[in-house]
């Protein structure tokens, strides 16, 4: 009951002190205010879940008060409070949408009683929210959410694909949710039951990334001295996510090949091949055709990964989700930054509809946890949103003075912040919306050095 907040407003000391001891005594969160001036202050600036609010006040009333709060937080619960009991005032009060009426004095047990009541209301509250969220999920699919025509369509694949043993190929844009669309899958399929396994191919060296995949023998190379079972082994009678499949090297092309076409391998260092039922679900977020073309992915182990492809939009191409996406990100992250922010503001959807999403849903969420971390009031307002999006602010251009091909501006402006923040991947990956897989494939890609010590 320490997050349960309550706001008392009322001019007279010995009341709001005495309220206050009895309230933080039960277990409550518990501020004050002398007047209506400073009690619209907090409501404005923080959530409250009930406000004692005395009728009489020197610069206003408590049901102006309350109508106040009908407008800034909704949700609140207004309990009037007053010396001055009349009918007219407590039928007024109820009209206006108050909880309660209580009549001074009162006894801390009369108060309490009284919180007791709001909190199973409030009990009943969230469990109604709860029913709209489960009728809402018409629109999602194992925690996919999208109710565009191209997300639709994708569901239905899933639902045709996800029983079978197929193995699938999954295509789209950096921070489309390729890893949720492998694991709806797996969860709809008669190994659900079986371990889930995901690896980032691209975050990998060429020796590191066979060894995690296969496993090694004891002594199979310095560093060896155990033995170890690859994930291919620990996803027996599971499935396999083979992310960034179109950065691993040719001899680990070669090693999958014969895993898809065998249904076998043999550990780093290793005689005995080692058979497994794995299905695998590949995903890529380049053009493997082109990769084929260039000499740089085999067209044989193409054709054992596309036996059917899903193809992820991006989500400037299904602004339709966009909404109800924010929505489901503001709920997760009121949850985990217990807050109770009630929506998003219109001008702020609009500027979330209109933006392109280069980093599609992940950069999304990552701007709605920003705006939910630093929101004070119950909507989210366009000051909340990071510093891209604010009017007059323009995310930030690097070596555009001149003309030059698109790779070596990207090139240049990921060398840049490598430099700035002394490679910390995390960080840098971070502030460019992408994973750390995605950045390492940036840096094996353009064959970026560290420089430690610049800075610019």
């Amino acid at each position: 009951m320490e997050n349960f907040r309550i706001l008392v407003i009322d001019d007279e000391e010995i009341v709001r002190e005495a309220l206050s001891d009895w309230l933080k005594k039960f277990g409550y969160y518990v501020e004050t205010a002398e007047n209506g001036t400073k009690g619209l202050e907090k409501i404005r600036s923080a959530n409250w879940h009930i406000m004692l609010v005395d009728l009489k006040l020197p610069d206003t009333n408590g049901l102006e008060i309350l109508r106040e709060v009908r407008q800034i937080q909704p949700s609140a619960i207004v309990i009037i409070i007053t010396a001055y009991a009349t009918v007219d005032t407590a039928i007024q009060a109820m009209k206006d949408g108050a909880y309660d009426y209580i009549v001074k004095p009162f006894d801390p047990d009369e108060i309490n009683l009284i919180i007791n009541k709001v909190l199973e209301h409030q009990k009943l509250v969230d469990e109604n929210i709860f029913l709209r969220r489960e009728l809402t999920k018409r629109y999602t699919f194992q925690d996919i959410i999208g109710k565009s025509p191209r997300m639709q369509e994708v569901f239905e694949l899933i639902r045709t694909v996800g029983p079978t043993k197929s193995t699938i190929l999954i295509q789209g844009e950096s921070g489309t949710g390729k890893e949720l669309v492998a694991r709806a899958i797996h969860q709809i399929s008669p190994r659900q039951t079986g371990p889930f396994v995901a690896v980032s191919c691209g975050a990998l060296t060429e020796s590191l990334l066979e060894s995690e995949l296969f496993g090694h023998e004891k002594g199979a190379f310095t560093g060896a001295i155990t033995q170890k079972k690859g994930k291919f082994e620990l996803s027996d009678n599971g499935t396999i996510f083979l992310d960034e499949i179109g950065d691993i090297d040719p001899k680990t092309q070669a090693d999958l090949l014969r895993v898809l076409q065998e249904r076998e391998f043999t550990r780093v260092g290793g005689q005995e091949p080692i058979k497994v039922d794995v299905r695998v679900i590949a995903a890529t977020n380049k053009d493997i055709q082109k990769l084929i073309r260039e000499e740089k992915f085999r067209q044989d182990l193409y054709y054992r990964l596309n036996v059917i492809t899903i193809n992820l939009p991006p989500l400037r191409e299904r602004k339709e989700d966009i909404i109800p996406l924010s929505d489901h990100f503001l709920h997760k992250y009121n949850i985990e930054n217990n807050k109770k922010i009630q929506r998003i503001s219109e001008d702020v959807l609009k500027v979330l509809i209109a933006h392109n999403w280069h980093g599609n849903v992940r950069e999304l969420e990552h701007t709605i946890e920003h705006a939910v971390t630093i929101e004070k009031t119950n909507i989210i307002t366009s000051e909340s949103l990071p510093s891209a999006f604010q009017k007059g602010q323009a995310v930030p251009c690097v070596y555009l003075s001149e003309d030059k091909p698109l790779e070596e501006v990207e090139k240049e402006y990921i060398q840049r912040m490598l430099n700035k923040y002394q490679w910390n991947i995390q960080k840098v990956a971070s502030i460019l919306d992408v994973d750390r897989g995605t950045l390492y494939n940036k840096i094996k890609k353009y064959n970026i050095q560290s420089r430690l010590g610049e800075t610019e």
